[in-house]
């Protein structure tokens, strides 16, 4: 089956929880991962996966809440995914095209998740967006300075650069529904291109449902609308790149245990 790498179940209604997971169990998803955006609430995130056997999370701040609080030290970070369901540190990252904190800021309170990161060696579950040029040399000076760390870019839509700089450093690329948009042929042909045993899949619900869902609350279930795209860029079948992704997420989460 198909697992959702990222989603917010959080931002849902408590109700619509169930029926949701439901609808994506009968499409052909059998899990997903639940993504923090503040450490302030990461007891959601371990209420929902405490709630259902499918459901993993993370802990991280969101680079759109970095000055919403300080940020807490590495091991404090560390404390809070060692929760039993937390299975990465994120999202976390860059964001210079919304800016809704000061860059410097974004980019000191990335380094501090980097650093939880390589403490876990949890999966950095990484926000970028306007920002490849730092975002790819904070992961190099900080995978040397670390010694190196897990890490996935996740709702992947920048630049060839950016996905080179994260391939050489062992990392993993996720695709969303915006591979299916009708713009996005340079992303695909970059989905395309991408190491067989590189590639996850996620919907960032209830964010950017594929086609034929755009313009609607999107949600777990329409994974299976852009594996279905990704595996006829790739010449596979829908069951070829679940079986594929599938074991791609085993190995990057690999705290996650079989649902």
């Amino acid at each position: 089956m198909l697992v959702d790498s990222h989603c917010h179940l959080d931002y849902f209604e408590p109700d619509d929880v169930g029926p949701i997971l439901a609808r994506a169990e009968a499409a052909g998803v059998g899990e997903v991962i639940t993504i923090g955006t503040s450490l302030a609430n990461a007891s959601r995130q371990f209420a929902l996966a405490e709630a259902w056997p499918n459901v993993w999370c993370s802990v991280g701040t969101h680079p759109h809440h970095v000055s919403e609080a300080p940020m807490p030290e590495v091991a404090e970070i560390v404390a809070l995914a060692s929760h039993p369901r937390c299975v990465g540190i994120g999202e976390a990252g860059l964001d210079y095209f919304y800016d809704k904190a000061p860059r410097a800021e974004q980019q000191a309170a990335f380094r501090i998740q980097v650093k939880a990161a390589a403490a876990t060696q949890l999966p950095l579950i990484i926000h970028s967006r306007d920002a490849d040029a730092d975002m790819a040399r904070i992961l190099r000076e900080e995978f040397v300075a670390t010694g190196g760390f897990p890490l996935l870019l996740h709702c992947f839509s920048s630049g060839r650069e950016l996905a080179a700089a994260a391939l050489a450093l062992g990392g993993y690329i996720s695709f969303s529904g915006i591979l299916t948009f009708p713009k996005s042929q340079v992303l695909r042909e970059i989905a395309r291109d991408v190491p067989a045993e590189r590639l996850l899949v996620e919907t960032d619900a209830p964010y950017l449902a594929p086609v034929p869902h755009r313009g609607k609350r999107n949600e777990p279930a329409f994974v299976a609308e852009t594996a279905r795209v990704l595996a006829g860029l790739r010449g596979l079948d829908g069951m070829a790149l679940a079986d594929l992704t599938t074991a791609n997420f085993r190995r990057l989460f690999a705290k996650a245990e079989r649902a």
